[in-house]
């Protein structure tokens, strides 16, 4: 229970991600009257530095990605270079198009991250990033064929 607090406070508290670094000024200096020790040279009279680029930081970004031990679909809370590094729940693909542990197929009925119905033909993700069952990660595919990739490109994150 308190971690699905916790999960739902993360996920309220974030905003959307902004593209790009975001400029953020620096509180302003002190102003030096006329008359004073501080108004020319000597120690500490360097100019302070204009506004400095910090990068926003968005909220993680969970996708559904295909686990090959569990031979079905989970919400990835983390991954990269092609893995998922921490699994949450069973899901389902947005655009409906699963692995089915040897190629891609549409799914009419998804239930517990596994499909209970498969459809006619084949499918390929729209993101264009597959699951490859050679060496267990996902690679962007660079030609697609009846639901199986002829040719892996880069890694890609599930």
């Amino acid at each position: 229970m308190l971690r699905i607090a916790a999960l739902v406070l993360v996920v309220t508290a974030c905003g959307p991600a902004t593209e790009g670094p975001v400029a953020r000024p620096l509180p302003p200096k002190p102003v030096a009257h006329a008359g004073s020790a501080a108004a020319g040279s000597g120690a500490g009279s360097a100019a302070q530095p204009g506004p400095v680029a910090a990068p926003e930081l968005g909220c993680p970004a969970p996708s559904c990605a295909y686990h090959a031990g569990a031979a079905g679909y989970f919400t990835c809370l983390s991954g990269g270079a092609g893995a998922c590094f921490h699994f949450g729940g069973p899901c389902a693909p947005a655009d409906g198009c699963m692995f089915d542990g040897h190629a891609y197929r549409p799914c009419t009925r998804a239930v517990e991250g596994t499909c209970a119905q498969w459809g006619a033909g084949a499918c390929a993700p729209r993101s264009g990033c597959m699951f490859d069952p050679a060496d267990g990660l996902h690679h962007h595919c660079d030609d697609v064929a009846g639901g199986t990739c002829n040719r892996y490109g880069a890694l890609c994150a599930p």
